[in-house]
């Protein structure tokens, strides 16, 4: 994917050398296998509008490739894994209102959320939003009606089925709303297809855990944000490492939480890209409230980790704001 031979190479004292995994297997290529693991399992999700897509378990290759990246969303799991609570019910435990929850048109909300960045952006009348992995639009429609008429909302997602989904669902919210001021478009948030300098608002919703190049994301969003432009994540981050133990299992299964960094990490990445005024704020009810609806793969976690430890010791959901200088 990438174009910057640097991102796929270990530099030394003896000049660059291709990077290589303990399978043999150079970087980039590792890199595009946890791309097509993550495309695949939300081109099921896409199809069935549904988490319980993924639950048949990945293969012994997947698995392997997901130790190796430390991110993945593989079939056998996804951020929020197979449900046993509504899209609507996670939705309205992380803060979105019924009003939000309304226009957004029926399917567009498939319960991939950990947070609600369109409130945590203040969206205004008449700005450019940017949605980084943008599914089947649901923040997408949300930021649309905050913006208005005036304002323009562009949704990016490697999934050509996601990226079909939003589309059909557009006309619906053109019904609902009135605004025709939602595109969405095929692409990689490593490699954004937006020109530089052209948005006012940056918004991902449990999207950029699942990227093997973070570091690359968040040099995107500075260069397609115009000066005084402001970011508004929310994403899945670690208050402390894993048990490794625990990190094993939760690569082929949860693989949301196992492409998360630490909290700091992310701050470190937001602050090398030239982002200013950097805000995290840890959120980690969320997580209490996965494990409290007995989710599946969250009860996995919580049989895998030490006695006494609850997967909130360890993982939170992440609210970061930023600004470009």
């Amino acid at each position: 994917m990438s174009n910057d031979t640097n991102n796929d190479c270990c530099c030394g004292p003896n000049g660059c050398e291709p990077a290589t995994t303990a399978t043999g297997r150079s970087a980039a290529e590792l890199h595009d296998s946890v791309r097509g693991q993550v495309r695949e399992g939300y081109a099921r999700i896409a199809q069935t509008g549904s988490w319980s897509a993924l639950q048949q378990p990945a293969s012994n290759a997947a698995v392997a490739d997901a130790a190796q990246s430390s991110a993945c969303c593989t079939p056998g799991g996804g951020c929020c894994g197979p449900a046993t609570f509504t899209p609507e019910q996670l939705a309205s435990a992380i803060g979105y209102s019924q009003a939000e929850l309304a226009v957004a048109p029926d399917g567009a909300n498939m319960g991939l959320s950990c947070g609600n960045p369109t409130a945590v952006a203040s969206l205004k009348p008449g700005e450019t939003v940017l949605d980084l992995g943008a599914g089947g639009g649901f923040d997408c429609f949300i930021a649309g009606a905050k913006v208005g008429a005036r304002g323009r909302v562009i949704g990016v997602d490697m999934t050509p089925e996601m990226v079909s989904k939003a589309r059909r669902n557009t006309a619906a919210y053109i019904a609902q709303t009135g605004h025709d001021n939602v595109e969405f478009r095929l692409g990689e948030i490593e490699n954004l297809p937006v020109a530089d300098a052209c948005v006012d608002v940056v918004i991902s919703n449990c999207v950029l855990n699942l990227s093997p190049d973070k570091p690359r994301v968040w040099r995107e969003i500075a260069r397609v944000l115009r000066r005084g432009g402001r970011v508004a994540v929310s994403d899945l981050a670690l208050l402390r490492p894993l048990p490794e133990a625990v990190r094993a299992d939760l690569e082929a299964l949860v693989g949301c939480v196992a492409g998360a960094v630490l909290v700091e990490e992310s701050r470190a990445q937001a602050h090398a890209a030239g982002l200013a005024n950097i805000v995290l704020r840890s959120k980690p009810e969320y997580i209490d409230a996965m494990t409290n609806w007995e989710d599946p793969l969250y009860r996995k976690i919580v049989a895998a980790l030490p006695a006494g430890s609850r997967p909130s010791d360890y993982i939170t959901s992440l609210d970061i704001t930023a600004e470009r200088a």
